[in-house]
């Protein structure tokens, strides 16, 4: 599928879903401040399309690090209300604004930590030949609960194979997905463990 293709789907879905959303948000930010207090937003620099970075935008879900009251690990961080919302994906609405702005496309690999970026193998890495997404193939074909090798593999196939059609079927594997909460965490974890590189062949 050609760039503007891409970017016309990406603005004629994501527009219109940022306002309507809009009270939604409105009401999960009010939540957050009244359990989390501040910040209400998670902002965090990840790698979008070659790598570069930018500044992605998510509701916090997690306390944060804070040693003395023991809030270390994900698990211990992660609240009540940060739960549901990630369970319900209604952590991933300020991302909207990603895609708006052109950081982001609502289909693509997900934006992973910057630090990964020297961690992946050199195929791995072609995740980064395409904008980042809010869901994915690898998204809908088992989440957090695939390993990353599987994930990359999956993101890969993305990149080879992406098309509009392709793009619509993912969008709506994701709403059904959404509406089952399947794999929003990997096995035994709170989100998904850190990816320290794929063993060596």
């Amino acid at each position: 599928m050609s760039y503007p293709a891409k970017r016309f789907m990406d603005l004629a879905l994501s527009v219109p879903a940022l306002v309507l959303s809009l009270p939604v948000q409105a009401a999960t930010a009010l939540a957050i401040r009244a359990t989390m207090g501040r910040p209400v937003l998670f902002r965090q620099q990840r790698p979008g399309l070659h790598g570069e970075p930018f500044e992605m935008l998510k509701f916090r879900t997690m306390h944060l690090p804070d040693p003395v009251r023991g809030l270390i690990t994900d698990a211990e961080r992660m609240t009540r209300t940060g739960a549901f919302l990630r369970s319900t994906s209604l952590d991933e609405l300020p991302t909207l604004w990603n895609i708006v702005k052109g950081d982001m496309s609502i289909v693509g690999p997900r934006p992973l930590l910057m630090q990964y970026l020297d961690r992946y193998t050199p195929e791995q890495a072609r995740r980064h030949e395409v904008r980042p997404g809010l869901t994915g193939l690898a998204q809908v074909s088992g989440r957090n609960a695939l390993s990353w090798e599987d994930k990359f593999r999956h993101d890969v196939q993305y990149v080879d194979q992406h098309s509009f059609v392709g793009d619509l079927q993912i969008i709506l594997r994701t709403m059904i997905q959404v509406v089952r909460r399947d794999g929003i965490s990997a096995d035994g974890e709170a989100t998904m463990s850190e990816f320290m590189g794929s063993p060596a062949a």
